[in-house]
């Protein structure tokens, strides 16, 4: 239950003077639905209107504040012209104008012979000051309410700023005093302001610097926000923990087999990882681990010796992966590496039917299978194991905690690994996965060589495709990724039909290609002639990006370059480079480039080190747009921006953990301040872990 002091901050917006219905909706899709939402809507400028000058000081483009007289009304003669309103200073005469306005409106608000005060932008035309339909019209008593700094909140069509404020200024007077959650000598050793004094202070910018994310009030509020995410995830990890999983140890005849087989020694970084996973299952506990893995570090020959050890401890294991070209591929790859072991490997995708499906849920029933690769497919509710030991999930950040859960729950205690390549910063891994504890593979497996990067203009497009031509002879695959169009995927399809259609008049039919509107059985039949047919030349919009291998592909062309993120980029350039040969990714850009896209070129030209590219990104792109959040599973804040706020989250998290071993379940005085922080920042779920009190 939300604790009663919150109530009047969890009211709907709507109960806001301002906000009926109409308005209330427009907030509720914009902002959010209650009061509180407002709290964290902040302030993105602000409008200076100190500066009154007399009308023969006033400097066309500025905002002015100016006490006239009014002279003269000027109706339109012809419809569609502008109404105009002659004023006057003692020192000179301007002209207010307006569009689509009545007269008897204007008549009312703007007497002749009256004085009024008015504010909006000045331009000079036909030599004399003019100001159309000006922000503010008052009486000269009305005057405090107008001169003065405004703040400017971003707006949805439909609000306007004035209504918007009132709102927010209503929902400022109803936060009621709230006990201190915060770490008192860690907060005194900072000099921020309390909670309400900070959320007073970060509504009312005084100077465009009061809007920076680095200022003390701002800084307390992330301090806030970080403390109520990383105490969530330390109660929901505290109380995953608590469920009793069950000690895996396999015999290791299975594991040694395949590792005899491999044509490659493991690199020290895979070996740590088996080790931590082996730790893990190997205790009472359930295992909850993250392996993070650059771009080809070999996350799968890990993924699958821990699955080995299931096997070989008599239970099952479960890989769940995000597509069905990533599932297929995974599973070639295992049955491949397992054969030696004697291990089958089953798939199962939407596209298994009828008998053959039976008989793969046959198989997992039964416990005749010991390994299954699957989509979504797994988690339905006719899939049944026999004993499922360990639950692998792939590219977690394409699935949410939910289905993680699914899959832990078809079995007893099971141990969940959850891989990504997609590698995140430090900061964002504590604040989306700081449940899991983190295995890093930061060395590429030995034989792989470097991949030269180069960026190219458009306008040298005929060199490229020579020296795509070049490659093609000497027996090389080639990747062509066209552009990343505005989130459409109508549109980066059409792209990419129409650099197919140009490519194929030089190529004819070793052009290939591969969108995300294609059905997956005719997917699999190009990449399959991509990866050993005819095909030599593949275009394909992003659905290349994760996983796909094909180790003979030593070329990527990445058209217009500049539109993405520099982790995708990274991804894309993961495609190469998988084999012995030498490798070159080049980037396509089309002139002028901005400063971000510049600095996002220079560095894929630099590293190959997928961990410094997810640093570097979020300095350029702020983590709203890492990973492109909305999708990504990982958390979106609202007052910290962890480009500006990530170094609070060590502390943060430290804090959180002693909190929770001193007080487990929050009953202390500062651990009933912190149940209120939960509910404040709707971090509800984590509260239910806590007996009530």
């Amino acid at each position: 239950m939300r604790p009663q002091i919150l109530f009047p901050l969890f009211a709907d917006v709507t109960s806001l003077p301002g906000l009926g219905p109409r308005l209330g909706k427009l907030v509720h899709s914009a902002i959010g639905p209650h009061v509180a939402d407002l709290l964290w809507h902040l302030p993105s400028g602000i409008i200076d209107r100190s500066y009154a000058p007399t009308l023969a000081e006033v400097l066309p483009g500025r905002i002015a504040t100016l006490m006239v007289r009014i002279t003269e009304h000027q109706p339109p003669l012809v419809p569609r012209r502008p109404y105009r309103v002659l004023a006057r200073d003692a020192t000179g005469e301007m002209e207010l104008v307006f569009f689509h306005t009545k007269g008897d409106y204007l008549a009312k608000l703007l007497p002749l012979g009256e004085t009024r005060l008015v504010s909006g932008r000045v331009e000079i035309f036909q030599g004399r000051p003019q100001m159309t339909h000006p922000d503010y019209i008052a009486k000269p008593e009305e005057a405090a309410e107008v001169t003065g700094i405004e703040t400017v909140y971003p707006l949805t069509a439909g609000l306007n700023l004035k209504t918007l404020r009132k709102a927010v200024r209503a929902a400022l007077d109803r936060v009621p005093a709230l006990p201190e959650w915060g770490n008192g000598p860690y907060l005194a050793r900072q000099g921020w302001p309390a909670f309400q004094a900070a959320l007073e202070t970060i509504h009312a910018p005084r100077a465009e610097a009061d809007l920076s994310p680095e200022t003390p009030a701002r800084t307390r509020l992330a301090y806030d926000e970080l403390l109520a995410n990383q105490l969530a995830l330390a109660l929901i990890r505290a109380h995953q923990k608590k469920q009793s999983g069950r000690v895996i140890q396999g015999d290791g005849r299975l594991r040694a087999k395949v590792e005899a087989s491999l044509p490659f020694a493991l690199t020290g970084g895979q070996r740590q990882a088996l080790a931590d996973i082996a730790g893990d299952m190997g205790a009472p506990k359930r295992m909850l681990r993250l392996l993070q893995g650059d771009v080809g570090s070999g996350k799968t020959i890990v993924a699958l010796m821990a699955m080995l050890s299931a096997v070989e401890a008599g239970g099952q294991a479960a890989l769940l992966a995000p597509t069905e070209i990533l599932a297929r591929q995974h599973a070639a790859t295992l049955a491949r590496v397992a054969a030696p072991a004697g291990v089958t490997v089953a798939l199962l995708t939407g596209r298994e039917k009828g008998k053959n499906r039976e008989a793969i849920l046959a198989g997992l029933a039964s416990g005749g299978t010991g390994i299954v690769v699957g989509t979504h497919a797994l988690l339905q509710e006719d899939v049944a194991f026999s004993d499922l030991m360990l639950a692998v999930v792939d590219e977690q950040h394409r699935f949410g905690v939910h289905q993680r859960v699914v899959i832990g729950a078809k079995g007893r205690g099971v141990d969940v690994l959850v891989m990504t390549a997609t590698p995140i910063p430090r900061t964002l891994t504590l604040t989306a996965y700081g449940d899991l504890d983190v295995s890093r593979l930061t060395e590429k497996p030995a034989g792989r060589k470097p991949i030269t990067t180069i960026a190219k203009p458009t306008e040298a497009m005929e060199e490229v495709v020579a020296g795509v031509t070049r490659a093609m002879n000497s027996g090389a695959k080639v990747y062509w990724v066209c552009p990343l169009v505005e989130e459409s995927e109508v549109i980066d399809v059409a792209a990419a039909e129409e650099r197919h259609a140009h490519l194929s008049q030089l190529f004819g039919a070793r052009v290939g290609l591969v969108h995300g509107r294609m059905k997956g059985a005719d997917k699999d039949r190009v990449m399959a002639a991509f990866s050993q047919g005819p095909v030599d030349l593949l275009v394909s919009t992003t659905v290349i990006e994760v996983g796909v291998d094909v180790p003979a592909a030593t070329v990527i062309v990445i058209e217009h370059a500049e539109r993405f993120g520099l982790a995708q980029l990274h991804q894309l350039r993961g495609r190469i480079g998988r084999g012995d040969k030498p490798s070159t990714c080049i980037l396509l850009y089309q002139k002028p480039l901005s400063e971000t896209a510049e600095s996002r070129l220079r560095i894929m030209r630099e590293t190959e080190d997928g961990f410094v590219i997810a640093e570097e990104d979020l300095r350029l792109r702020g983590a709203g747009e890492v990973l492109g959040t909305r999708q990504s599973g990982l958390p979106t804040f609202r007052v910290a921006d962890m480009s500006v706020h990530g170094e609070l989250l060590e502390a943060v998290r430290d804090d959180a953990r002693l909190v929770l071993d001193r007080d487990p379940e929050l009953q202390g005085e500062r651990g009933k301040a912190l149940r209120i922080l939960l509910y404040l920042f709707e971090r509800d779920a984590a509260v239910r872990y806590l007996r009530s009190g």
